[in-house]
């Protein structure tokens, strides 16, 4: 049941005013609402409901959305001042290993300096730079998630994010997270596991994030080798062995980055055909262990870089693989404990065609299960955030994204925050303590009357952008139909706009999908 995770909230809108008439209450009904079915299906397509999405849906219709959706047709451009705003980020406009050689160059300088209050300023520069780097990036996956067209997509691109998790304060994790979004995620969010798999593991995030960087014949680092079985692939207790792990290691070594100091490499004519190099990722011959591996049971022969392909492929065709997978795709997407015929389906759909993303995830919506758990799971603190300010401003766009940080960070779930390679949780549990909750009504509260600073540019001084009026046409046509009883009688209760708003976003049928 819903309510027990909502207490505190209850005895908050109980205590709301007398009813009274609201303006913007008073609009005709929309002649053809969507059905429940509908608007379930909807919500848990993406972040929640704003009227681009509940539009497209009545032109396409469920089907054809699905087919545009999974097949990465629906045109991913943002709003013009949504894409102007990121277009004036440094981490947008820069390539990383420009910006890894400025840091280099930075670094070096502040080596050079002697000690004293110009050295500690440049260094205390230099850390706000970093900081600021890593504040954008997380702008950047924020900004799609309320604004992409392709909400499916966007979603998926943030479970990815979140299942191959890397930490931003990590290293130079802050300058190259951005190019992790972009280039190793969102490309891959949709199409082949394996690529997927590849992608992140020549990613320079995950490379500085697990270590791999340091993993060289002689000096070898399990770190990256264990967690990309454990979990990027298979799922502890699989069946794989600390065997296993040594192996893969080994068959990782050499997989790195192109050195930071930027000299020129000498390879011996034996070696220089096997180096792999691609953007700041390199397959360094001269670091790799080409000794014969067997690796879950099968023999992979030295050979190079080619043995990191062999293992990855064998790994993805593994039945742990395609169970361990599809169960977190459904945990996220369905239920906490999801159903496990549905997930065997699933599982058997990722090996049929080779770990197909997007088939994958195909059984899961066109399933009944889907709508069978509307209403029963939990959103996560970034699900809240994106779908309160999605429905609540309705495609309007902002000038500030500092505020939907700021609010993670205060629900406890900044992006690129997780000091643990885990990712962060995708059950309920983690999310719905009392604490959770009051935060979650204060950020309701800010979205709700407009006391937040997101119509401001940052550096600005605060000014009034007014508050949203959600009782609009969005409202009528696909949320008031199926609200419970308990949300209706206390937005009646409301004493002002800005507290019918609040109220709704805080309510349990907002929190939950």
């Amino acid at each position: 049941m819903r309510t027990p995770l909502f207490p505190g909230l209850t005895r908050l809108l109980a205590l709301a005013g007398a009813m009274i008439l609201l303006p913007c209450l008073a609009q005709a009904a929309s002649p053809s609402p969507l059905g429940q079915a509908d608007i379930d299906w909807l919500r848990r397509d993406g972040f929640d409901l704003d009227s681009a999405a509940v539009a497209r849906y009545r032109s396409l219709g469920r089907e054809h959305m699905l087919d545009m959706q999974l097949a990465d047709r629906i045109d991913d451009t943002l709003p013009a001042p949504i894409n102007a705003l990121m277009q004036g980020y440094e981490v947008v406009n820069t390539p990383s290993l420009q910006l890894l050689d400025k840091l280099r160059d930075e670094q070096e300088r502040i080596k050079a300096m002697p000690d004293g209050d110009a050295k500690t300023s440049a260094k205390k520069a230099q850390q706000e730079h970093a900081n600021l780097l890593g504040q954008q990036s997380q702008e950047v996956e924020l900004l799609h998630a309320v604004y992409g067209p392709n909400q499916l997509k966007e979603q998926l691109v943030w479970f990815w994010l979140n299942h191959f998790s890397v930490y931003g304060n990590k290293g130079r994790v802050r300058w190259v997270a951005a190019d992790y979004e972009d280039h190793a995620i969102r490309p891959h969010a949709l199409g082949k596991f394996k690529d997927l798999v590849m992608a992140t593991l020549e990613s320079p995030a995950m490379l500085e994030f697990l270590d791999n960087a340091q993993n060289a014949k002689g000096h070898v680092n399990e770190n990256y080798a264990r967690e990309l079985m454990e979990l990027h692939t298979l799922g502890v207790n699989s069946g794989y062995s600390q065997q296993d792990v040594q192996q893969l290691a080994l068959i990782l070594t050499g997989v790195g980055l192109i050195p930071p100091d930027g000299k020129p490499q000498r390879f011996n004519p034996q070696m220089a055909p096997l180096v792999v190099q691609s953007g700041l990722f390199q397959f360094n011959p001269n670091r790799h262990d080409f000794s014969d591996k067997v690796l879950l049971g099968h023999p992979i022969k030295g050979s190079g870089f080619n043995e990191v392909e062999q293992a990855v492929d064998l790994i993805t065709r593994q039945p742990a693989c395609a169970q361990f997978i599809s169960r977190q795709l459904a945990e996220y997407f369905i239920a906490d404990q999801p159903p496990k015929a549905l997930v065997d389906r699933m599982a058997r759909t990722f090996q049929r065609s080779g770990g197909d993303i997007a088939k994958t995830v195909r059984v899961m919506f066109e399933s009944k299960d889907l709508l069978a758990s509307s209403g029963k799971k939990f959103k996560d603190p970034a699900q809240f955030v994106v779908s309160a300010v999605r429905t609540a401003y309705d495609g309007k766009p902002i000038v500030n994204a500092m505020p939907l940080l700021n609010w993670l960070n205060q629900l406890g779930e900044p992006i690129y925050g997780r000091l643990t390679p885990d990712g962060w949780p995708l059950d309920a549990s983690g999310w719905s303590s009392s604490g959770q909750m009051s935060k979650r009504f204060e950020i309701a509260r800010a979205i709700g009357t407009g006391d937040n600073r997101l119509f401001t540019p940052e550096g600005s001084p605060k000014v009034g952008a007014g508050f949203p009026m959600l009782a609009t046409r969005l409202y009528y046509d696909a949320m008031e139909p199926h609200l419970s009883a308990a949300t209706r009688d206390a937005l009646g209760k409301a004493a002002s706009q800005q507290e019918w708003n609040t109220f709704l976003l805080s309510s349990p049928d907002f929190n939950y999908r």
